[in-house]
């Protein structure tokens, strides 16, 4: 029993932009691959900077132009749009849930007379446990570990404070409007919007130790191959207690 998608029932200028595709997309060639990924990353990087470093509401906060991860996160939503860490899942929870993590570990150690002093240990906590929280939620989203350590290392984003979670998930918005836009002009963007991002698991090389099945499978089958050998020149009891009758 075929399943029509959600998005099938709308215009197609519309679900485009989203992602949806009634036929899998044709392979680019690498060079589009790599235009494309520049324009995205100059493109989303750019509007991120020009909300927070011109506009004077966020001046007037003390709003860094650019929250430093999602430089990181450039890679990904522009540069490969395929990788599930890539898609809105990963991108938006992965950056609010570490940002919000991040930031209360390091409340929780600035109430220590000797805050200064263990930053570094507030820091290396907060990637620590919003990398769980990641992996738990279906969220993992490897520049979102660095949103969980900035408050505690980075003076402007920690006097912030709790302003620092509306900021981080408007910049996840920004990045990911600009890669809906770039990204659908000759490829396709997301791959998925909410199925939990599974991070993919590499094969292990030859020389690393991985086994090598042809090798076992030639091995097995000579062993199979000697053992009929052997099982069949062998002689059989019944025979032997024949031939014992006989003489």
């Amino acid at each position: 029993m075929s399943s029509t998608h959600p998005l099938a029932r709308y215009p197609r200028w519309i679900t485009r932009w989203l992602g949806y595709r009634a036929t899998p997309p044709p392979k680019r060639p690498e060079y589009l691959v790599w235009f494309w990924s520049f324009i995205g990353a100059f493109s989303g990087l750019c509007v991120l900077q020009a909300v927070f470093g011109h506009a004077r509401y966020f001046i007037d906060r003390g709003v860094p132009s650019m929250v430093a991860s999602y430089g990181a996160s450039a890679v990904l939503c522009y540069g490969a749009i395929e990788a599930p860490l890539a898609q809105p899942r990963a991108l938006i929870g992965g950056h609010f849930i570490s940002a919000l993590l991040g930031l209360c570990i390091t409340k929780l150690f600035s109430l220590s007379p000797h805050f200064e002093s263990i930053r570094w240990l507030a820091a290396s906590l907060s990637t620590s446990v919003a990398i769980v929280a990641m992996q738990i939620t279906g969220t993992t989203h490897p520049p979102a570990g660095a949103t969980a350590l900035l408050p505690a290392l980075d003076d402007d984003v920690w006097h912030l404070s709790w302003y620092y979670l509306p900021v981080v998930l408007l910049s996840s918005m920004l990045v990911l409007v600009t890669a809906l836009l770039v990204n659908n002009v000759q490829r396709r963007y997301p791959i998925f919007w909410f199925t939990p991002a599974t991070p993919p698991v590499a094969k292990t090389s030859a020389g690393l130790g991985a086994p090598n099945v042809q090798s076992d499978d030639a091995d097995g089958i000579a062993g199979r191959s000697s053992s009929a050998t052997v099982s069949t020149s062998a002689p059989q009891p019944a025979e032997k207690q024949t031939a014992g009758d006989i003489v």
